[in-house]
């Protein structure tokens, strides 16, 4: 198995784009309607915003590839682009998402490790996340890397308001 993880570019909007939107389907579609669904994605998927979110330069972007297929993507912010006020101390790990058919391959610890090192490469003291109450896969993976519950925040998916717990994980 050959897993590379690279950065996405500006040209990469349209892949980024395509692979935001089956992970987010795949991962929630069941436990939400589908016209919060459709909402959301439509909101948070659209080209526009796509563009826009990569070329926030406090905003990073980078894809997992198993054997050169595109299986997943990392989203990672610091300063005035985290979705919750932080200290400049801080970066935040937005979106951690992978394709069903890839998951249970390890490549949501190469994205963890890529954010690792991004937030290393800053200067930051502690990663922090918002991840939903009710993704219990996704909250043992954070547990299992040492992340921490802090609080919590509101998370809209279309007009239902959900609540994602806030976990932090230390630097060394």
């Amino acid at each position: 198995m050959n897993v590379k993880v690279i950065r996405c570019s500006k040209g990469d909007s349209r892949k980024l784009q395509e692979i935001g939107y089956q992970t987010f389907k795949e991962t929630f579609e069941d436990q939400n309607s589908l016209e919060n669904m459709k909402a959301y994605l439509e909101a948070a998927f659209n080209i526009k915003q796509v563009e826009n979110e990569l070329s926030n330069p406090s905003s990073h972007f980078f894809f997992v590839s198993i054997n050169d297929e595109v299986a997943g993507y990392l989203k990672v912010n610091t300063g005035n682009a985290q979705s919750e006020e932080m200290d400049d101390d801080s970066l935040e790990i937005e979106r951690i998402y992978i394709i069903n058919k890839f998951q249970k391959n390890g490549l949501g610890k190469y994205l963890f490790n890529k954010a690792n090192d991004v937030a290393l490469e800053q200067n930051k003291k502690k990663i922090w996340l918002g991840v939903w109450e009710k993704n219990e896969n996704a909250i043992s993976f954070y547990k299992n890397l040492g992340f921490v519950q802090t609080g919590e925040h509101s998370f809209y998916m279309g007009d239902e308001e959900q609540t994602d717990l806030i976990m932090v994980k230390r630097l060394q």
